[in-house]
């Protein structure tokens, strides 16, 4: 398994998780906490440093502690599966910005996530690669 693919691959899992936190950080979000809690899941593309692309499939949980979310998740691609963590704050009406760290590869990055009714579409960007994902509830 090659290590940037699974770089790549903590990078999915960010922007999943960034998503998450997203959706609770938000005071809108927190209108509609119903909607928002528990499992979020779905998938898209990954883009490598190198340009080399896969397809994500990811879950993501969060919780929140005041105006603080913290969101963990697990994200896999044909190179692997890998765990991540994010925290963010919110950036807009329904978009939210923040950072996501997978500490098996030493990953970390920026992240931004808008979000739209049950659907949230989230962009992951750091030294090692991209991800562009939408999870559902």
């Amino acid at each position: 398994m090659n290590q940037s693919r699974l770089r790549l691959a903590s990078l999915k899992i960010g922007a999943v998780l960034g998503v998450a936190l997203a959706a609770a950080a938000c005071p809108v979000a927190q209108a509609k906490a119903e909607g928002l809690g528990g499992s979020w899941s779905g998938g898209g593309v990954v883009t490598f440093s190198d340009g080399h692309r896969e397809r994500a499939k990811c879950r993501a949980h969060y919780s929140q502690s005041g105006h603080s979310v913290t969101m963990s998740g697990v994200c896999a691609t044909a190179s692997g599966s890998v765990e991540q963590t994010a925290q963010m704050r919110q950036a807009g009406p329904d978009s939210y910005a923040g950072s996501f760290h997978n500490a098996q590869y030493g990953i970390q990055g920026r992240i931004h996530v808008t979000v739209h009714g049950n659907s949230q579409t989230v962009s992951l960007r750091s030294d090692s690669g991209s991800a562009s994902l939408t999870l559902r509830h």
